[in-house]
C-alpha cells in the first residue's frame, strides 16, 4: 500500500466565520475530538454543513443548491425515479431494461432515499446477493498491493438477478432463512451455488449527503488510516483502492465495501448491474448477462446507435442522476443540547466509538456551493475495519478482505423508518432490528468498543442510543 498512501497531513482549520478570518481572528479547530460534554458544540445541529435541511426528509435538495441547478436537481430526481422498460419499445427514450435485473428504477431499491428491506413479511426490496469468485492473480492487480482477484461468476455475473423480462427467466429468488446466534439472528440465503461461487448479501444503503463524502479531501480521510495499528490501540483502518470504469485507481470511498471511489461510476455501475442498462462508462447492452447465457446475450437491447451516446443510459442522464445524488441534503440534526443527548455523546466517545466514526470533517475547495468548504458530520472515517468473524462475508472486493467493512456513515440513522416507510434494518445484510443490536453484533476492531458499550449502566446505553437517534 505504500505507494498510495500520501503523508500525514495538519488537521484541517476553518475560520468560523468565514469572513473574519482575513482579519486575523484565532483559527478554530473544528474537527479535533470534543472534550466537553456539557453543551452542544458549535455547528453540531448541521451535519450537511450550510445545505443542511430544516426538514426531516431525505428527498430533498441541500439547502444551498442554488436556484439555477435545481431543475437539473429534479431532472436527476425523475430519472431516479423512473420505472424503465425491455426494448424494443414505443417509450424509446425509457427501454433497455434488462434482460436480467434486480430493479426496474433506482427508487426501488432506496425507498425514500433510505435502506433497502430485507425480508419482513412484505418480501425483499433493495437487496440483492454480490457473487464472485477468486482469479488466479490474488495479489497485486491494478498495481496495488494486497489487491484480491476476483471475477465474476461464469454462470450469474456478478450478482443473482432475481427478475427478467417476460421472454426470459430470472437467475433464481432470493430467499432468506434467518438463522439464531447469541440471541440476535443473520439472514442467509436459500439457493444452492457451487462452493467456490463467494457470495455476500448487500442491502442498498440510505443515499444522503454523498456528495460531501466525494469532497473529503483524500489526505483528510487517509491521515485516520493506521494499517499496522502503529499506535497500539487495537484500530487498523484501512483505504480501499477502487479502479474505475475508466482504469484509474483512486480511494475507495462507497459502497459497504468502499468498492467504488466516484459517484458517476456507483450510479453506472447500478445502472448496470441492478437494471442492466448501459451508459457511456459500463457500454455492454446486455448488463450483467455472462458469456454462457447465450438467450439472455441474443436479446435485443436498447441501445439506438446515433442515440443516447450509444448507449441506453445517456451520458445527460447519467450526469443528471449523479448530480441529484450529490445535491441530496442532510437534515438538521434535533435536540443537539439536550441533556440525555449530552449524555449519550458522552458515552460514545467513552465507549470509544468515534475512533472509527470520526465526527467530522471538512470538505475541500470547489466551484460547487453545497460541497465546497464545508464543515461536515458524516461519523465515518470510510475506510475499511475488520469487525470480526459474526459479521465476515468472506467474500474478497478490491483490498478489503471478507471481513472488512468500510465504517458506514451514521447522519440520518435516526430518521430511517419516517422516510423508507418501512422498520429500520442495519448493517450490511440488514441483520440488526435495532441499534442496540447493531452494536452487539460488532466485533474485530471493534469489539472493544462493544463490551465498552454493554458494560455502560442501562440508563447510558440507553443515553447512548438516544445519541444515534438524533444523527
Amino acid at each position: 500500500m505504500s505507494a498510495f498512501i500520501a503523508p500525514a497531513v495538519l488537521v484541517p482549520v476553518l475560520c468560523l466565520p468565514v469572513a473574519a478570518c482575513a482579519g486575523g481572528t484565532e483559527a478554530i479547530s473544528v474537527v479535533q475530538p470534543v472534550r466537553q460534554f456539557t453543551t452542544a458544540e458549535r455547528y453540531e445541529a448541521n451535519p450537511g454543513g450550510a445545505g443542511s435541511l430544516a426538514t426531516r426528509r431525505f428527498d430533498r435538495p441541500a439547502a444551498s443548491l442554488p436556484a439555477a441547478q435545481r431543475m437539473t436537481f429534479t431532472l436527476g430526481e425523475a430519472l431516479f425515479e423512473k420505472l424503465w422498460v425491455p426494448a424494443p419499445s414505443s417509450t424509446r427514450a425509457s427501454d433497455g431494461l434488462g434482460p436480467l435485473f434486480n430493479a426496474r428504477a433506482c427508487a426501488n431499491c432506496h425507498p425514500g432515499n433510505g435502506r433497502g428491506r430485507p425480508e419482513d413479511g412484505q418480501g425483499i426490496s433493495g437487496m440483492v446477493l454480490k457473487l464472485s469468485r477468486r482469479y488466479r492473480a490474488e495479489d497485486g492487480a491494478f498495481g496495488v498491493e494486497g489487491w484480491h482477484g476476483m471475477i465474476p461468476d461464469y454462470d450469474f455475473g456478478w450478482q443473482l438477478q432475481d427478475r427478467a423480462v417476460p421472454s426470459l427467466q430470472p437467475e433464481g429468488r432470493l430467499e432468506l432463512e434467518w438463522i439464531e446466534a447469541h440471541g440476535l439472528r443473520y439472514p442467509a440465503p436459500r439457493i444452492d451455488l457451487p462452493p467456490e461461487v463467494l457470495t455476500s448479501l448487500r442491502v442498498a444503503p440510505q443515499i444522503i449527503g454523498l456528495g460531501l463524502l466525494e469532497a473529503i479531501p483524500e489526505a483528510d480521510i487517509l491521515m485516520h488510516a493506521d494499517p499496522e495499528d502503529a499506535d497500539g490501540d487495537g484500530i487498523s483502518g484501512r483505504a480501499q483502492y477502487a479502479p474505475g470504469p475508466d482504469g484509474a485507481v483512486r480511494l475507495g470511498r462507497f459502497g459497504h465495501k468502499a468498492g467504488m471511489a466516484r459517484l458517476v461510476d456507483m450510479t453506472a455501475q447500478a445502472f448496470s448491474q441492478d437494471m442492466g442498462l448501459s451508459s457511456v462508462l459500463f457500454p455492454e447492452g446486455s448488463g450483467d448477462c455472462t458469456l454462457t447465457q447465450t438467450d439472455c446475450l441474443e436479446l435485443p437491447d436498447g441501445i439506438d446507435v446515433g442515440l443516447r451516446d450509444n448507449a441506453e443510459v445517456s451520458t445527460e442522464a447519467l450526469r443528471a442522476v449523479t448530480d441529484y445524488v450529490t445535491w441530496l441534503g442532510v437534515p438538521k440534526r434535533r435536540d443537539v443540547a439536550d441533556p440525555q443527548v449530552l449524555r449519550g455523546k458522552q458515552a460514545f466517545y467513552q465507549a470509544q466509538c468515534h475512533a472509527c466514526h470520526v465526527p467530522k470533517f471538512v470538505t475541500a475547495t470547489s466551484e460547487d456551493p453545497v460541497t465546497s468548504h464545508q464543515l461536515i458530520w458524516p461519523y465515518s472515517d470510510l475506510l475499511l475495519h475488520d469487525m470480526g468473524e459474526e459479521l465476515a462475508d468472506h467474500r474478497p472486493e478490491g483490498v478489503a478482505s471478507g471481513h472488512e467493512w468500510r465504517t458506514a456513515p451514521l447522519w440520518g440513522i435516526g430518521l430511517t423508518q419516517e422516510n423508507t416507510g418501512h422498520a429500520p434494518r442495519f448493517l450490511h445484510d440488514g441483520r440488526a432490528a435495532t441499534l442496540d443490536e447493531a452494536i452487539r453484533w460488532h466485533g474485530g476492531e471493534a469489539g472493544a468498543a462493544r463490551d465498552r458499550y454493554l458494560a455502560l449502566p442501562a440508563a447510558s446505553r440507553a443515553d447512548l442510543i438516544r445519541f444515534l437517534e438524533t444523527l
